[in-house]
């Protein structure tokens, strides 16, 4: 995982948000379940307003197949924390996403996801719309 880029402390968002991306990183959980709020919602392209548990039931699985799970930069407002981060699969593709987490400092409220382009053995690999 990346530090801030500015050598700052991170504010307890930003460190909620990185402990979050760690446990899915190294398939924690426990940890994970530990961070998210009981009214937790997540949104992606994918997914609209999904509560916690078909969050862990639809997406948490989806880390079983990154070979790599790096942050590369947060931002925080007042209300929660910007994090984009670089994913390889174990079968070559590559992606970078941005997702942004509300947190009340001590548990994770919600998370809508920004997906980005998807890579194939570096190279560009277009996605067709459903």
């Amino acid at each position: 995982m990346t530090t801030p880029t500015d050598g700052a402390r991170a504010d307890p968002a930003t460190a909620n948000a990185r402990a979050l991306f760690e446990a899915f990183r190294d398939r924690r959980r426990g940890d994970a379940e530990q961070l998210i709020a009981e009214d937790f919602t997540f949104t992606s392209p994918y997914d609209d307003h999904i509560d916690r548990v078909a969050y862990f039931e639809r997406c948490w699985p989806n880390g079983d197949a990154f070979e790599e799970f790096r942050i590369e930069r947060t931002a925080a407002d007042a209300d929660g924390v910007y994090v984009t981060y670089f994913c390889t699969t174990k079968d070559g593709k590559s992606f970078r996403n941005t997702e942004y987490l509300t947190s009340d400092g001590r548990k994770i409220h919600s998370t809508d996801v920004y997906f980005g382009a998807t890579y194939e053995r570096g190279s560009f690999a277009p996605q067709k719309p459903d």
